[in-house]
């Protein structure tokens, strides 16, 4: 008997973007290496911008607007080119970059950034130079970056002297360091409770890895038949995990894996026979995969089932004639829910700046959806760097995105105030401030004191 399958993702549409609403006016580093060039947290966006010194532009999700060369503030700081950046999970204002100069830095963002008014015109204001921590151990440029997604300030780094390295960067120390790469990595991702990460390499073979003991556990050796880039991503917490690479004839293709048995895939699907990497975004809490290829101007949906065939279908997701250059997912944190909105990706392009583009679940109540919004990973870490590190293992913190239930839980845990040169300088400009004040209002009051 012929069924239908059905979904509540089935119908996610994706309309284009309004040009008032794009991110406009920046001349992108988007030359070399199979990186995102884009990264967000709920309230922020990174891109990094062509030229030396190793700029990044921070902009705001509710700012969209013009760029200025020269005159919108920035954030710099590296000797060498930016390749790439990651925000901490638990802490939308922390970003850490990953630059040629072999170094990672941590910044911080101040609760006042603002680079683009209400108006969408650059407003003037000081550049961010001075980072919180600095992390220095890689022998060559530093590649990739992505933190855990349970542990606090916990953060893995790829290398062209093919280590990947585990940092504290509380302590500004390495945990781990895993040596036996053998090629250039071109992707890594953390597993759904942090125990273990997936790195894949240019020799074709990805890699799993225990994390604290930096010890290989298992591999796919030839996981794509294709020279291109290899990118991974696990399926929660299913015990499979997902690949992208181009086959022999060139074709690209998305494989499904389980971890138990990996000398062949699950499940093999043929996309087309385009040239460029393709990237999947993948939505923990409802299972839609969003395929982005990098020069496509089309993003395909897909949803996994851990049951065969494991890889669905669905509509014909977001249809484009401008090509991809990068692409990021927005936490669901940053969502307007009450709109529906179950995913949002940023796209860079070349001309149109960064599109931030809204997949829409369509329902006609306008009332809260329960069903199509989950509990999803707050920005509450589970556990500290010290107690995973001694084995701790606890799945993600988890939130309501219900407005009306919205608590505590949203608002973070407790977050490491890092000390700079330039936090301290702000910190007695403070001091001296409100020294000043009494002091003028002691005067008043005719009362003596010390003034040594």
């Amino acid at each position: 008997m012929f069924k239908i399958r059905t979904s509540k993702y089935r119908h996610v549409f994706c309309d284009p973007p309004k040009a008032e609403a794009c991110h406009t006016g920046f001349r992108l580093s988007t030359v070399t290496g199979d990186q995102q060039y884009i990264k967000a947290s709920a309230k922020y966006f990174a891109v990094a911008l062509f030229g030396g010194g190793g700029q990044v532009y921070v902009g705001r999700h509710d700012r969209p607007g013009r760029f200025t060369p020269a005159s919108t503030p920035t954030l710099h700081g590296h000797a060498g080119a930016i390749l790439d950046f990651e925000w901490n999970p638990f802490d939308d204002h922390m970003l850490a970059t990953a630059s040629e100069d072999t170094t990672i830095k941590i910044w911080n963002i101040p609760e006042d950034w603002e680079p683009i008014d209400e108006t969408g015109s650059s407003k003037p204001g000081e550049d961010i130079t001075t980072s919180l921590v600095d992390l220095t151990g890689h022998a060559k440029r530093v590649n990739l970056l992505r933190f855990h997604p349970t542990a606090n300030n916990v953060l893995a780094s790829t290398s062209s002297d093919h280590t990947v390295k585990i940092w504290d960067i509380e302590n500004a120390v390495d945990l781990t360091t895993f040596s036996d790469m053998q090629d250039l990595c071109q992707d890594i991702v953390w597993d759904f409770k942090g125990d273990n990460y997936a790195a894949s390499c240019k020799d074709k073979t990805v890699r799993f890895v225990d994390a604290r003991t930096a010890t290989e556990t298992s591999r796919i050796a030839e996981a794509h038949d294709g020279v291109k880039g290899v990118k991974v991503v696990y399926l929660g917490e299913s015990g499979k995990v997902l690949t992208t690479g181009h086959s022999r004839q060139s074709g690209r293709e998305v494989k499904i894996w389980d971890l138990n048995k990996l000398d062949k895939p699950l499940c093999v699907e043929k996309i087309d026979t385009a040239a460029g990497v393709l990237m999947p975004m993948y939505d923990v809490d409802t299972n839609v995969i969003y395929l982005c290829g990098k020069g496509d101007g089309n993003i395909r949906t897909c949803e996994f089932e851990n049951k065969k065939p494991y890889f669905h279908r669905l509509n014909d997701g977001f249809r484009s004639t401008t090509a991809l250059k990068g692409v990021c997912m927005v936490p669901k944190r940053g969502l307007d829910v009450m709109a529906c909105e179950s995913a949002r990706l940023l796209k860079v392009t070349n001309e149109a700046g960064v599109q931030p583009l809204s997949f829409v679940v369509p329902r006609k109540s306008d009332a809260f959806q329960p069903d199509i919004f989950p509990e999803t990973a707050s920005n509450v870490p589970a556990h500290s760097a010290e107690e995973w590190m001694e084995g701790s293992s606890k799945a993600p913190e988890t939130m309501d995105l219900n407005p009306a239930l919205a608590g505590s839980k949203q608002n973070g845990g407790i977050k490491k105030r890092f000390t700079t040169v330039s936090t301290l300088s702000q910190d007695l400009k403070r001091a001296e401030d409100r020294i000043k004040y009494l002091e003028g209002k002691l005067d008043e009051a005719g009362i003596s004191y010390d003034k040594e």
